[in-house]
């Protein structure tokens, strides 16, 4: 084999490179990370600086001065490893991690502008995440005169639980969740609110405004108004969720009136899936105070929107903190010394290299000639299978892949010995019972040409009797190739089995008669009732037929032969038996007797032994029903054959009597020839 081609040469290629392309990459990174400089550590962790942002930003909303930030920022400064300073926006201290005697001077950018009233959206989207940013910038936990105070928080929690109680009663999992505000919302769990509608748990109270949350919303109308007259605009009617519609006493002006518009927000503190609906829809959820302008696209909506979001800040101008600037450093202002690439370090990066390369090759120069050893082993044997050699078995010397194809191979090449063996025996067989009903007829004919014989009715008969035998081997030939194709066609159908013995029975009495052999069809069991059955009722009786042929045949004079129906055990088949009271089969012969051409006497003709197919058609036609075909027998008192054919699965209207065979037995010749 050419070496470009070879498998050997082609794993000892990709290995090769393999190990140069991993040692060039590995030394390409190790020199950039190495050799580079690292003045400074400035990639900041956007991540912690937005959870420092984010926890300052709320402590400003929830505080109107900065005093007694130091803690926070000390905290913060321990919990991120990193600097934290706060200043006023003309840089004057507020806070700083930093001990007053080694505070470096702070860098000339702020990191940030803590301003509760107007949130950094890039450092809001990474904590929050980008549904987490208001639209208006103000940070929802900036509450203000919205807040609740305890009794009218202890009045709305009351109310609550009472609604979260009944939506129990009503199959409906819920929870309380308290909102900046203090205001309570009720959450469906599983964030499925829509199964709130149609049940009768009463939450007007809870939906509507306590006296400290209309005082505050009033204020807030009213400067939204006063920004919308300032535009000649017409002022509106907020609500709690700060949705609005058109105000009920409207502002003389050349501006037509807008219409009235709804368009509910999200509260501060209140979980989106509560604010994803406005307060009419969905009882029980009603938002906590102060949240966001609705946004819009009409250039209305816009305008109130911001005359909204403008009212909101100068409303909660004097609850928060001051604007300030936030900075966020290292604690030191080390580097990280560089890797100088000298031509020693230059050296023992191409060493190590060098050895890398040169182990890989060697290690794929073992492992491939292990591969390959075996793989030229198979090929070799395939190479005398396909030249009709003798193959000896392939050495099997490891339980891996390879092992296992050659061992796989070894079983293929013994089955392909025993199939060779198989078909080299079947065309003996079949040319051997042709050759007898062939013989004869020619025999016959040649006579009757030399005068010897002549053509009277005796001799038609004798020649239609070697006719039909003949056409008995070619309709059984034909049943099991179509079987072993797999284009047996069968049409199934509901049967009574018990009637289907019976015609059985029926056709083969004259045979039994003449044997002296006596055919019984007793009842089915009362414990072991027959269940439904679906099946082909030609090739049923086919089968069952060629078993009584096949015991009648085997019964000396005086024996009996019973065919018995009756339901397994489980319910889940039909059992047939074909039992005689004859000369029963050896155990050594038992496993024998559904192979094709086989007779226990080899010495005996097909005149009065049968051709050895019929067993084979049985077990045949019982595996093209799904079913299985067995035979146990003691040698002197009889044999029992046995087929299982599955039964109908039970339905609630099934009756396992209905259905009946058409037709009486088969008209075609029935197969015999068993042991």
């Amino acid at each position: 084999m050419p070496l470009r081609r070879s498998l050997f040469a082609r794993l000892l290629t990709v290995s090769a490179l393999v190990a140069a392309c991993s040692v060039a990459a590995t030394a390409w990174i190790a020199v950039q990370t190495t050799s580079g400089a690292i003045l400074q550590e400035q990639g900041q962790n956007l991540t912690a600086d937005a959870r420092i942002y984010h926890s300052l930003l709320g402590y400003a909303a929830a505080h109107p001065t900065w005093d007694g930030v130091g803690k926070t920022v000390r905290d913060l400064a321990d919990q991120s490893g990193r600097r934290i300073a706060l200043t006023t926006q003309q840089r004057a201290p507020l806070a700083d991690s930093a001990a007053p005697e080694a505070a470096a001077a702070l860098p000339d950018q702020a990191s940030a502008i803590v301003d509760p009233l107007s949130v950094d959206t890039a450092l809001a989207a990474e904590e929050a995440g980008p549904s987490g940013t208001p639209a208006d910038r103000v940070d929802p936990r900036a509450v203000g005169p919205f807040r609740l105070p305890a009794a009218e928080r202890t009045a709305l929690r009351q109310i609550a639980d009472r609604g979260v109680a009944c939506l129990s009663e009503s199959g409906i999992a819920s929870d309380v969740v308290r909102t900046e505000s203090g205001r309570p919302v009720i959450q469906v769990v599983g964030n499925a609110p829509d199964r709130l509608q149609g049940t009768r748990c009463a939450t007007d109270a809870l939906d509507t405004p306590t006296a400290t949350e209309r005082k505050a919303l009033k204020a807030l109308n009213q400067l939204a108004d006063a920004c919308l007259k300032r535009q000649g605009r017409t002022g509106v009617d907020l609500k709690l969720d700060l949705s609005w519609g058109q105000s009920a006493e409207p502002v003389p002006t050349a501006v037509p009136t807008m219409p009235p518009t709804e368009a509910p927000r999200t509260a501060p503190g209140i979980p989106p899936q509560a604010a994803a609906r406005a307060p009419a829809e969905t009882p029980g959820t009603m938002p906590s105070a102060a949240p966001a302008p609705a946004v819009s696209t009409s250039e209305d909506d816009r305008a109130i929107a911001s005359c909204v979001g403008t009212a909101r800040r100068e409303q909660l101008s004097s609850y928060v903190a001051s604007p300030a600037l936030l900075f966020i450093s290292d604690t030191g202002g080390a580097t990280v010394p560089g890797f100088d690439l000298s031509p020693a370090n230059t050296a023992r990066i191409a060493g190590a290299a060098a050895l890398v390369l040169a182990l890989t090759v060697g290690a794929s120069v073992l492992v491939g000639a292990r591969l390959v050893r075996p793989l030229r082993a198979l090929t070799g044997a395939a190479q005398r299978m396909r030249d009709g050699e003798d193959t000896a078995p392939v050495l099997v010397t490891a339980d891996n892949e390879i092992g296992r194809l050659a061992a796989t191979f070894n079983d293929m090449s013994a089955h392909r010995a025993r199939l060779e063996a198989q078909r080299k025996a079947m065309v003996s067989d079949v040319a051997h019972e042709l050759r007898t009903p062939l013989s004869n007829i020619r025999g016959w004919l040649e006579a009757a040409q030399d005068g010897v014989a002549d053509p009277d009715p005796a001799f038609i008969a004798s020649l239609h009797e070697e006719a039909v035998q003949l056409q008995h081997i070619i309709d059984d030939l034909q049943d099991l190739a179509q079987a072993d194709a797999g284009a047996l066609r069968l049409h199934a159908g509901p049967v009574r089995i018990e009637e289907l013995l019976g015609q059985v029975a029926a056709a083969h009495q004259a045979r039994a008669e003449t044997a002296g052999v006596t055919l019984l069809v007793p009842p089915s069991p009362p414990d072991r009732p027959v269940p439904g059955l679906t099946a082909d009722p030609v090739r049923l009786r086919q089968a069952i037929g060629n078993l009584v042929s096949n015991a009648v045949r085997h019964t000396p004079s005086g024996g009996t032969v019973t065919l018995r129906a009756y339901g397994s055990a489980a319910g889940d088949a039909v059992l047939v038996d074909v039992a005689d009271t004859g000369i029963g089969i050896p155990a050594a012969d038992l496993v024998h007797v559904f192979d094709r051409f086989w007779r226990a006497e080899k010495s005996r003709s097909r005149r009065t032994g049968g051709s050895g197919l019929g067993l084979a058609i049985v077990r045949k036609l019982a595996e093209a029903h799904d079913g299985s075909a067995s035979a146990v027998s003691v040698p002197g008192e009889g044999s029992v054959f046995t087929l299982r054919l599955p039964a109908d699965r039970p339905g609630p209207d099934d009756d396992a009597t209905d259905g009946a065979t058409d037709g009486a037995a088969d008209g075609r010749p029935e197969g015999s020839g068993q042991p």
